[in-house]
């Protein structure tokens, strides 16, 4: 579907993570490499919020501190130490790593800061054994240049990879530690980007500009990009971890689609007159209703003593089938949402 993206005020920012092709680890002596091997230790922990300086509380680290996990790290003897562990202070910071960074953010015509200052940004996901990313700010401002104008740089960061995840068993999430601490840059867009394809573009030329250096590691995982995603009347949107780039185009195209349905829903329902007090936050247990259901999955889950609630949505009628994105309906989204925050399904 093709959309005029000038007149929907369309801005997209990219954060591009690569990972840099050093002999050791951004904080300790430690190899850059991933195994598969069987590890020769376990370690079971669960993270918990803290207060930030300003006696704040993250909401991100404290919703996935909500979600109830544990957190299962894989290591190994010879090749991961107590710093990814986090039982010994960070040594520190790579000098190779940090030329590699200024190299390339000399390449984006950025401006290197006069001093490097290591920060914390609160990550309570488990992909961090201490609770944290470590992160430093390299260089501000620079550009790209693109057919359609030019693409300023904000930030090009140096931070530390996060750990890997092998699976996830219910609450229990298993990461392995050898790619934890591996050198990584991030490099942020500003907002200016106007189209997809643009965004593409954009993706491919940095990314070449940094292979050229020869000095950032290749292969699956190793560069990825976020895509920030608004348009008027919506919300900023943060879609992580995409690593082709030539599925950009398409998935700022269908985050766009989604938006507009979502604020057309939003009209229908002013229309139609709902205000917020009209949903209440009253739920009932309706498994009774589903006693003599033919749908399996119901049966499967009532069978093993589950219980089904329902909330009562007025005015919506008709609306919760409405194709949101490609085979996505509004109640696909309410299912997916509720599937997060309550860890079933």
């Amino acid at each position: 579907m093709k959309y005029d993206y000038e007149k929907l005020g369309l801005k997209v920012g990219l954060e591009i993570h690569q990972q840099l092709d050093t002999k050791h680890k951004l904080f300790c002596n430690c190899p850059t490499i991933l195994r598969d091997d069987k590890p020769d230790t376990i370690i079971i922990r669960r993270l918990r919020p803290t207060q930030s300086e300003l006696g704040e509380v993250d909401p991100a680290a404290l919703f996935e501190f909500k979600r109830g996990r544990t957190y299962i790290y894989e290591s190994y003897n010879d090749s991961i130490c107590l710093v990814e562990h986090d039982e010994e202070p960070p040594h520190d910071l790579n000098p190779e790593a940090l030329e590699i960074a200024l190299q390339i953010a000399l390449m984006l015509n950025a401006k290197p800061v006069d001093e490097v200052h290591v920060m914390r940004k609160i990550v309570i996901d488990g992909s961090n054994t201490t609770g944290f990313q470590r992160t430093a700010i390299i260089a501000l401002g620079g550009y790209v240049e693109d057919e359609e104008g030019r693409v300023h740089i904000k930030t090009i960061c140096l931070e530390e990879e996060a750990a890997r995840k092998i699976k996830e068993e219910g609450v229990n999430v298993h990461y392995r530690l050898d790619r934890l601490g591996i050198p990584l840059i991030e490099i942020a867009t500003a907002p200016e980007i106007r189209n997809p394809e643009q965004a593409r573009r954009v993706a491919l030329k940095i990314g070449r500009l940094m292979r050229i250096t020869g000095r950032v590691k290749r292969g699956l995982g190793t560069i990825r990009q976020d895509l920030n995603i608004s348009i008027k009347g919506g919300a900023r949107i943060e879609i992580k971890g995409v690593q082709d780039l030539n599925l950009i185009p398409k998935i700022i195209e269908y985050e766009v689609q989604r938006q507009l349905k979502l604020l057309e829903i939003r009209d229908e329902l002013r229309k139609r007159g709902l205000n917020e007090e009209d949903v209440k936050d009253e739920f009932y247990d309706v498994t009774h209703v589903f006693k003599d259901t033919k749908s399996k999955l119901l049966r499967r889950g009532l069978k093993r003593g589950h219980v089904i609630m329902a909330i009562k949505l007025p005015k919506f009628s008709g609306l919760l089938g409405k194709e949101i994105q490609p085979n996505r309906r509004l109640a696909t989204e309410m299912s997916e949402r509720a599937k997060f925050w309550s860890g079933v399904g």
